[in-house]
């Protein structure tokens, strides 16, 4: 286990928060998030990424706060406050020329996956308890030569591990304690590829991955629908049908959810509260959570990104490290991160 910060009164774990695709709001929402008092309550932060794309999304974007931004070693152990943006960089050289907002981008691209790379470094020496990451760009990941889906399977491989080992859930957190998660039987992959994969054996797997992190979340047994799951000790319901099931979820009837693929659970949960749901990852020695909405194309520097979703990822985030769920422990066995 990592050993968390002392402040006064507390300890705190320490938590690197990545930005994802830099020509997205991902800048945007991370030092949003930042600003926030409310972040700091939980956590010391960290931002990994490289200090100049950071101090120039501050200066050049509209409705950014006026941080000031520091570069630390990945070994400082201060807590972190919301006027001071504490960096370790991340080790991608400024492209040239500069990256572009809302452009798909090998630079853009690799800015991500590398960050991701050194905040991932950062939790196999035990440096940092957590990690929470910004939103990335299929395409731009492609072109930078990261031949992987997204996050949940750069994590994966990078511990080591198949993609299959690793479920994706997204967690809709609610005013008291309580929430709603779905967790993916199958991960970022056509209709036709995600049916041919399910099994017992898979949605047996995901549902197992989803009861042990709402257990951490909830500190109660939870209460889902959908996997067969009984043998387990587990409390399910079902399988009952999605266009009813998420009605009765909403309501509160269940805590969690199994979906079959992808489309089958972010629809729904994204209707409910897309800009305060989580991604979290399952099944990887660490604790990984994500902001739920994508790069935002549409609306970067206009001074309408939402970090409400960041904010509720970093407090799952802590959450987790707090409950010492399964995961949150440095993945000391993970093997080095994959080469492209």
């Amino acid at each position: 286990m990592t050993p968390p910060l002392s402040t006064t009164d507390r300890t705190v774990p320490l938590i690197a928060i990545t930005c994802g695709d830099p020509s997205g709001i991902g800048p945007e929402v991370a030092c949003l998030a930042w600003a926030n008092p409310v972040a700091h309550a939980r956590a010391a932060l960290r931002v990994v990424a490289e200090p100049a794309m950071l101090a120039a999304a501050i200066a050049n974007r509209r409705g950014m706060p006026p941080l000031r931004v520091e570069t630390v070693a990945t070994a400082d152990r201060r807590p972190s406050t919301p006027d001071t943006l504490l960096v370790i960089e991340s080790g991608d050289p400024t492209p040239t020329p500069p990256i572009r907002l809302a452009e798909i981008s090998a630079a853009g691209g690799r800015a991500a996956a590398r960050a991701v790379e050194a905040a991932f470094a950062a939790t196999r020496t035990g440096h940092v308890a957590a990690i929470v990451t910004g939103p990335l760009h299929k395409e731009a990941l492609h072109a930078a030569g990261y031949e992987v889906p997204g996050h949940t399977e750069l994590l994966a491989r990078a511990c080591g591990l198949r993609d299959d080992a690793a479920s994706m859930m997204l967690w809709l957190p609610a005013a008291d304690r309580a929430g709603l998660g779905v967790v993916h039987a199958t991960l970022h992959e056509s209709l036709r590829t995600a049916l041919a994969r399910l099994s017992p054996a898979a949605i047996e797997a995901a549902g197992t991955r989803l009861a042990s992190l709402l257990a951490a979340l909830l500190g109660r047994p939870p209460r889902i629908a959908v996997a067969a799951l009984a043998s387990a000790g587990i409390a399910v319901t079902g399988p009952l049908p999605a266009d009813t099931l998420f009605l009765r979820a909403s309501q509160g009837e269940f805590d969690g959810v199994v979906a079959l693929y992808h489309d089958q659970g972010h629809i729904p949960i994204k209707l409910l509260g897309m800009h305060r749901a989580v991604n979290i990852t399952l099944g990887l020695p660490l604790v990984r959570t994500s902001v739920a909405h994508g790069t935002g194309f549409d609306i970067v520097g206009t001074g309408h990104a939402d970090p409400a979703s960041m904010l509720a990822a970093i407090d799952a985030a802590a959450r987790l490290v707090a409950a010492d769920w399964p995961g949150a422990t440095a993945s000391a066995g993970a093997s080095s991160p994959p080469s492209r």
